[in-house]
């Protein structure tokens, strides 16, 4: 017997009794979008190496390590898409949508990155992201953060922090990158293999080291706010006095310096001590320089992206996460029934689209049908036999309380169920 094929490690399927999870939390994700008015545009999952190379960089993790590239039969390199905001770009440039324009974007999809696989951090994960163009004004970056943090509210997620940092303009931090490896020269012997590495190539990945020996040492590390030049600290003082107009908790954090070298300016993370390792559940910040280094003109761009892996992770943590049921099980006895109950069953849907409904289909005795009735979940069975069918009714049995089985003519089912309905959503509110 041949030896089943298996899914790709750190490449999961999504199964039935998980999907509606997801659909949940992508319904809120699109409504939310449109209540501040940003509009969704989806890319291609492969594109040219070269785009990533120059805007993540050529010497992060993600580009040395970490991306799934191959050449194709024409001899072009190319690569599953590691993350969003690069192609976000690139179709904003080759589209015309980004020179002299304010574009409100957000996307979601699958991303792939050849990482150690562990929970929370998957080879193909899923990423909802939002980017917006055209504004260099520290109010954007404000919405950007008020978005998230409504999102953990309609989500009902809690226990989670948002940190801030600012990176400066590319010439601050330029300088400050000199003035940090100056200092970590003078403790190259405290710095593990990893760090040493990340010397020569992106030294302020260091303080992001989550190494126990080193952490003495950093902490003691020139910091980046004392750097600053005035514009960028000026953009992020209005930043935060918008934050703490609207009430939005967050703390400042010097370390913080994102993992990709198209930041700069502001970045920020929300973070959650329930995760273990992969704390960081939602992360982003201004990027006013790839739009140029892509080729496009100089326009101001800010954006955040979170892993729905991790958050549905997070839900199921904090929430009793019920499974997903229907509303009613058509209980269907012989040929005869079977066609009348696919009829009606038609026309049931046509009055009432939100009903979920199912019939069954395969045949079997009336026990053997009930049982799949009450393993559905569903809230009440209708049942048609060949009585039934002769008056013309259904009889309704409730599988989830204790009320009486009643009889309903089939003309009158439609608003009977619409009844039931309207009673669940008045109990509920």
């Amino acid at each position: 017997m041949a030896k089943h094929i298996k899914s790709i490690r750190g490449m999961h399927d999504v199964l039935p009794d998980e999907t509606h999870r997801w659909q949940a939390f992508e319904a809120i994700i699109r409504q939310l979008m449109s209540t501040y008015g940003y509009r969704e545009i989806r890319m291609p999952l492969v594109e040219s190496t070269d785009l990533f190379c120059r805007s993540i960089g050529e010497v992060t993790d993600i580009v040395e390590k970490e991306m799934y590239t191959f050449k194709d039969r024409n001899g072009d390199m190319l690569t599953l898409r590691p993350e969003g905001t690069a192609s976000c770009v690139r179709a904003g440039i080759q589209h015309g949508l980004l020179h002299n324009q304010v574009q409100r974007l957000w996307y979601n999809g699958p991303m792939f990155r050849h990482e150690r696989p562990q929970k929370g951090r998957y080879r193909q994960f899923h990423q909802f992201g939002v980017e917006a163009y055209g504004i260099a004004t520290p109010d954007i970056d404000a919405e950007q953060i008020l978005i998230s943090a409504r999102l953990w509210k309609e989500l009902g997620l809690k226990n989670i922090r948002l940190e801030l940092n600012t990176l400066g303009s590319s010439e601050a931090r330029a300088a400050y990158k000199q003035v940090l490896v100056d200092y970590l020269q003078q403790h190259y012997e405290l710095l593990d293999e990893d760090s040493r590495r990340r010397l020569e190539t992106n030294p302020l990945r260091i303080l992001d080291s989550k190494n126990p020996a080193m952490q003495e040492m950093l902490e003691q590390a020139p910091a980046l706010f004392d750097h600053l030049d005035e514009e960028s600290r000026v953009q992020f003082d209005k930043l935060r006095t918008l934050l703490d107009a609207v009430g939005i908790e967050y703390s400042i954090n010097p370390r913080l310096v994102r993992g990709l070298d198209y930041y700069c300016k502001t970045v920020f993370e929300w973070i959650t001590d329930e995760l273990g390792a992969q704390g960081t559940i939602c992360a982003g910040g201004r990027y006013d320089g790839l739009v140029e280094q892509l080729g496009g003109k100089p326009t101001p761009a800010v954006g955040f992206a979170l892993g729905m892996e991790r958050i549905l992770a997070l839900l199921e943590a904090q929430q009793e996460q019920a499974a997903e049921t229907i509303d009613v099980y058509m209980v269907l006895l012989g040929e005869a029934c079977e066609l009348k109950g696919l009829q009606l069953a038609e026309t049931i849907r046509d009055r009432l689209p939100g009903l979920k409904m199912l019939c069954h289909c395969g045949g079997g005795s009336m026990k053997s049908q009930m049982k799949k009735a009450d393993k559905s979940g569903a809230e009440l069975a209708l049942i048609m036999g060949e009585d039934e069918l002769n008056r013309q009714t259904f009889t309704v049995k409730y599988l989830r309380s204790k009320k009486e089985q009643q009889n309903v003519a089939f003309a009158d089912t439609a608003d009977f169920l619409a009844d039931i309905q309207q009673q669940a959503t008045t109990e509920q509110t």
